[in-house]
């Protein structure tokens, strides 16, 4: 008796062990663990689960008690930047990453510091960072916390310290690629992709050994310019279905574009792991291909075998891409009831605003409707699985004003979905942009290459126009039933680019919003049961966990993204301010001291004056600096120009825009695309802005599209 006892005893212990509740070393994850995380009350990968379904069984927060949800504990971060990246709980320990690929580990139920890791990315690459120089977190696993940083390094931590145990360069530093993306680990790979298709490269999926950093298998999502095989795990599918998809010499230059920079999931059943594919590059498709062929596998729902990368099937939500309708973001697994029968399904919302329910084994469509008004397409054929595209769509030779924008009708921000409700609830927003083709479009190296003339989506300078503009433009949070496809409710936002979204048993959804609040909502009806004033605008997805019979909501707070960069005059007014990552429990009582706002100091502009031509100002400017400085210089996420006191002399100006003087902060020296005399044009544009003078109107510039600022 006393014998199996002590059996008993010692078999509980090793439950408890492989369970992470004692016994284990930190971050001690692998695969097993995180297939059985379905019943528990960790966060062990960046969807929580393989699935991504972003949904925990937690409840001891629900809808009759949501309301007592106060502030556990929070950090501040030395970043104003945007702040993307899910918290990571394992074993008592939150891992979280900022802007510019920092790491994080915290006490999870006390908020002490344990360590943390700088990459010591250089300023300048923000430069090659289309979309803000966010990182949306880490993978653990067995003893490591993997990031991939902006500079295309993949970086292998210890998790009990925080010391680095490996690095490797994933992508060639002579070209614009970055790394933003949370990395996953399957089978000890660890997956990583890249972005950076708005300035052209060439797209690709790597598996690096978890232990050792050696790549083990790389899949290209575009062909070779060459024509020579890769010796990659693309090779044979490239051949056989993807190159002859491809026309022209446009996409050589560039790469063609179609990186993987957000999605993946992975089916432990099927042994397949599953990835979004971007945009190409140029986005025009006469541009890139002629005008010709579906160009595999931009937009593309990739499957493929993790052991090796061998293709085993793909969707392509928009063949012939030319609106940079990304198929990246979220993908998400569930097994649902169609018509009577299960289906082991996979889902995704990606930009083009079709909701697509397919399946995972084999890639056959199930159904596809729009989740948001679109007037690209009128419907997917569901005999070919390719969207019905309306005339004149494609902008060949005239401008066409489009929904959804290159914001899409949804982008990175994470769904969620309640298997309880049978709901996917849906980050999504509605958004004009008129795509005009750039008939002076030359390819120019290590700027945004996209040939679409953005002159065309400068602002009205009339007011009833601006504000029919700003009318158009809305945020949601969208109940999806994906059986039915239809909505069964919806939530307004008054602003778009709203945060990524949590799911819990507790019958609730949580999300933030761009006006600084962090809400949680009735995941039967959307009824709105507990805010959080955060001060500062919301775009991550929050995650939850318990400790010691406790759950806790976690979130990162701050803004920023493609949205606040190159459409502030939609969103709130607000300077930008530090990041937080705050902590919530039922009866916490933690306070966040108030933002400190920074001082803006006043510019007299009365007797400042340039030589400079507004009007070809007016031009560059939209070509090389609306992406991040806004449309007619609107601009505050990065600086406002309009406040600089560079606009104070001709030579400040010219310091920083030709001589690169803040290169170090991401302003790189713009002398590649325009002289010394541009420059003075461009702050002579400026000065107008600032002193309130209307834009000038002039007719769309030649040449190319912008690259960053």
């Amino acid at each position: 008796m006393n014998t199996l006892k002590l059996a008993a005893a010692l078999a509980a212990t090793a439950l408890l062990a492989a369970c992470g509740q004692s016994g284990t070393k930190a971050g001690d994850v692998d695969g097993a663990r995180i297939a059985a995380a379905s019943g528990n009350g960790e966060w062990l990968s960046y969807g929580r689960t393989y699935d991504e379904q972003r949904y925990s069984p937690l409840d001891k927060i629900n809808a009759s008690n949501v309301g007592g949800l106060g502030l556990a504990w929070m950090h501040e971060f030395d970043t104003d930047r945007g702040q993307e990246a899910t918290p990571i709980m394992v074993d008592g320990v939150l891992y979280t990453t900022t802007a510019w690929s920092k790491v994080y580990a915290f006490d999870a139920k006390t908020g002490e510091l344990k360590w943390s890791y700088d990459p010591k990315v250089k300023g300048e690459k923000g430069f090659d960072a289309c979309c803000d120089v966010v990182n949306r977190g880490v993978a653990v696993w067995k003893g490591k916390v993997y990031v991939g940083t902006l500079d295309g390094r993949l970086v292998a931590l210890n998790a009990a310290d925080g010391t680095e145990a490996w690095s490797v360069q994933t992508t060639d530093t002579a070209k614009p690629y970055t790394i933003t993306g949370a990395p996953r680990v399957i089978k000890d790979k660890v997956l990583i992709g890249n972005g950076g298709g708005e300035y052209g490269v060439r797209g690709y999926l790597s598996a690096y050994d978890a232990a050792s950093g050696k790549l083990v298998w790389r899949f290209y999502t575009t062909p070779n310019p060459t024509g020579a095989p890769d010796n990659a795990a693309s090779d044979k599918v490239m051949k056989e279905r993807g190159a002859s998809t491809w026309f022209g010499e446009g996409w050589k230059a560039t790469g063609g574009g179609g990186t993987v920079w957000d999605a993946m999931a992975y089916d432990p059943e099927l042994d397949l792991l599953y990835a979004g594919v971007g945009n190409g590059s140029p986005w025009n498709h006469v541009k890139r291909s002629d005008g010709k062929g579906d160009n595999l596998f931009l937009s593309s729902i990739l499957a493929l075998k993790p052991d090796t990368g061998e293709y085993v099937w793909h969707y392509q939500t928009t063949p012939g891409e030319s609106w940079d309708y990304t198929a990246t973001q979220h993908i998400m697994l569930a097994d649902l009831t169609v018509n009577g029968a299960p289906r082991k399904v996979l889902m995704q919302a990606p930009k083009n605003g079709f909701f697509y329910v397919l399946d995972r084994a084999t890639g056959a469509l199930i159904s596809a409707k729009p989740f948001v008004p679109i007037t690209w397409s009128s419907g997917v054929d569901m005999k070919t699985g390719r969207p019905i595209e309306n005339p004149g769509v494609r902008y060949e030779k005239a401008p066409s004003l489009q929904i959804p924008a290159p914001f899409g009708a949804h982008n990175w921000h994470p769904m969620a979905f309640n298997p309880k409700e049978g709901l996917v609830y849906i980050p999504a927003q509605t958004i004009p942009f008129a795509y005009t083709p750039d008939a002076g479009y030359s390819y120019r190296a290590g700027g945004w290459n996209v040939g679409t003339d953005f002159l065309a989506n400068a602002l009205p300078t009339d007011k009833a126009q601006l504000a029919a503009v700003k009318a158009m433009v809305k945020g949601q949070l969208i109940a999806w039933d994906p059986v039915a496809q239809k909505a069964r409710f919806t939530i307004e936002h008054p602003h778009f680019w709203n945060a990524g979204v949590l799911s819990t048993a507790g019958g609730l959804i949580f999300q933030g919003a761009a006006q600084g609040e962090f809400a949680a909502y009735s995941a039967g009806d959307g009824k709105k049961l507990w805010t959080y004033e955060t001060d500062n605008g919301v775009i991550a997805p929050p995650s939850t966990y318990e400790i010691d019979g406790e759950q806790y909501v976690a979130l990162m707070v701050g803004y920023g993204g493609a949205g606040a960069l190159s459409a502030p005059f939609l969103l709130p007014d607000r300077p930008r301010l530090p990041g937080r990552l705050m902590v919530f429990k039922l009866g916490g009582k933690a306070v966040a001291p108030a933002y400190v706002r920074p001082e803006v100091a006043t510019l007299d502009l009365t007797a400042v004056t340039s030589t400079g031509d507004a009007k070809r100002g007016f031009a560059l400017f939209h070509q090389n600096c609306q992406v991040c400085h806004g449309p007619n210089a609107t601009g505050t996420y990065l600086p406002d120009l309009r406040r600089s006191q560079m606009l104070l002399s001709a030579e400040s100006w010219k310091s920083v825009v030709i001589d690169g003087a803040s290169a170090s902060r991401g302003m790189a020296s713009f002398s590649r695309f325009f002289d010394a005399q541009g420059a003075e044009d461009l702050r002579a544009y400026v000065l107008t802005e600032a002193k309130g003078a209307a834009a000038p109107a002039v007719a769309p510039a030649k040449g190319g599209p912008p690259p960053k600022t």
